[in-house]
């Protein structure tokens, strides 16, 4: 969900005429299909995070382990493929920190100062190595994409990865640098790496839409009969197996049915994303605004008490509170808000880095 991860490549300030022009290097087309999917999943983020608290109605604890089995996943998956071109070279690694690490360090302190102002007197406590709330996945994403060049030098990369997953809940973990996480969803940023535009353009076609459809239908329908009985907290891909009640043999069997049920999930939503430029394409460049600053809306009507409201706890209750957050996370991608928050979310910290970047 970085700003730019495809960004389209602005004319360089000064150039003038058909030399400088040409003596630019070529710009980078973004693909309205990533953007597509991008801007979807994080409407999936959005609402999950608004609807949370509504959980005790069987039909939103239902939707809400069906999307979490493959929301992220899909991010991840598609960072992943966005990610293939990236090396260890200065400017890389500059573009990385900026992009990533920054807002990292300044949304972690800043939710922390938020949980901090509302605990009725706790001390505060900032640590950027154990991130808070929705901070995990920048964190996760900075370290994934330092990994990647591993990844595309050894052999059986994927099967390295699903053997890493698997090993890591068999222990309890550091939750530091947010270690559960980053080893358990691992194998689908691996997965993206390993995509070729080849490999998406099955998913375009009106058949595979179909199918996508049928897939997520499917599961919507098995999350509300057969997964009523599941413990909610094996799809934060946060405890060891001993913490949910298994042994490492079952806990083994079921991480690697989830492995396959998510990665069948994102290839089906993919399936259904558009292809072509839509009213939202454009949107999906901004997710990384709508991810870091949702979260504070949504602890705020936590703080007061928002989620008290009895008529809530409905089906309706719920599908309204979804489809605000809908809203407000379209809202939240649009320019108006980039612009104002751009300093935040992006700030100029050329004077972290010594020498100049070659891009």
């Amino acid at each position: 969900m970085a700003a730019s991860e495809v960004a389209v490549a602005a004319r360089p300030a000064g150039s003038k005429g058909p030399a400088a022009a040409a003596a630019a290097p070529p710009a980078k087309v973004r693909d309205p299909y990533f953007d597509n999917a991008k801007f979807l999943a994080i409407v999936l983020v959005v609402v999950f995070h608004a609807v949370e608290s509504l959980r005790d109605v069987p039909a939103v604890r239902a939707a809400y382990v069906f999307v979490y089995l493959f929301h992220m996943p899909v991010f991840i998956v598609v960072t992943g493929y966005l990610s293939r071109g990236f090396t260890r070279s200065r400017d890389r690694t500059r573009k990385l920190v900026v992009q990533l690490l920054v807002p990292y360090a300044i949304f972690e302190t800043l939710y922390s100062l938020y949980f901090w102002a509302v605990s009725g007197g706790k001390p505060l406590e900032i640590s950027l190595q154990r991130s808070s709330y929705l901070m995990w996945f920048l964190l996760a994403l900075f370290l994934w994409r330092l990994s990647t060049p591993l990844w595309q030098r050894i052999r059986w990369p994927l099967g390295v990865a699903v053997g890493v997953c698997l090993l890591a809940f068999m222990t309890d973990l550091p939750r530091d640098l947010t270690l559960p996480r980053l080893l358990g969803l691992l194998p689908f940023y691996v997965l993206g790496l390993m995509l070729r535009p080849e490999h998406f353009e099955p998913l375009k076609r009106p058949a595979a839409r179909a199918a996508g459809a049928l897939v997520l239908a499917a599961a919507f329908a098995g999350a509300l009969t057969v997964g009523r009985g599941w413990t909610i907290d094996l799809i934060f891909w946060n405890d060891p197996h001993h913490a949910l009640g298994m042994s490492n043999v079952t806990g083994t069997v079921v991480r690697t049915a989830m492995l396959l049920a998510a990665t069948v999930l994102v290839f089906a939503f993919l399936a259904v994303v558009p292809a072509r430029r839509t009213w939202f394409t454009g949107l999906g460049a901004a997710t990384l605004y709508a991810y870091l600053f949702h979260g504070f809306i949504v602890q705020v009507l936590r703080t007061v008490d928002f989620y008290e409201i009895e008529r809530l706890h409905t089906v309706t209750g719920a599908a309204a509170v979804g489809a605000a957050a809908a809203v407000m996370a379209t809202v939240l991608c649009t320019r108006p808000v980039v612009r104002a928050t751009r300093r935040l979310v992006e700030p100029d910290v050329n004077w972290l880095f010594s020498g100049r970047a070659n891009s």
